[in-house]
């Protein structure tokens, strides 16, 4: 277990997220915590095949259908995707684990409910902090409202 300075530190230090699952609708929690994120200073890159296929952008975003092609575009912007937020079944996690160690992700982090011991492994082992069924914005609120209280929290780290 680790506290909320641990995910204080991995909040810090990725400021671009790739939101795999990533909702147009304003009424999904993805889109309702993306928006969070982006308020407080966070670039969203979000990841839908359904909507990057239909051309429309999601909170002012390009959306793209894969964490590659976002990371191949952003590139071009001097940028790269830095956490990896997964809005999808426990069981899509293990391909989109491995799209995030193949693009050179800080950290794996999966929503309330997303848990997948097998794509934390693959993660863990090439360098990535984890963190499992947690809500990235209630870590978020309670990082900046607290201040580095003692929360524990499902997580799993590397030192990079």
């Amino acid at each position: 277990m680790e506290t909320i300075e641990r995910l204080g530190q991995i909040l810090a230090r990725d400021r671009v997220i790739g939101v795999v699952g990533l909702s147009p609708r304003p009424d999904r929690p993805s889109y309702t915590t993306s928006r969070y994120m982006q308020q407080h200073g966070y670039r969203i890159v979000p990841i839908n095949p359904q909507a990057a296929d239909s051309g429309e952008k999601i909170l002012g975003e390009t959306v793209y259908a894969s964490l590659t092609e976002a990371a191949d575009a952003l590139r071009a912007e001097g940028l790269r995707i830095q956490m990896v937020d997964c809005f999808r079944r426990s069981g899509d996690i293990p391909p989109i684990a491995d799209e995030a160690v193949a693009i050179g992700a800080n950290s794996l982090w999966m929503q309330l409910g997303i848990e997948n011991d097998e794509a934390a492994a693959v993660a863990l082992a090439a360098g990535l902090d984890v963190v499992m069924d947690r809500c990235v914005k209630i870590e978020h609120q309670r990082w900046t409202m607290l201040g580095g209280g003692d929360s524990p929290a499902a997580t799993r780290t590397n030192a990079r």
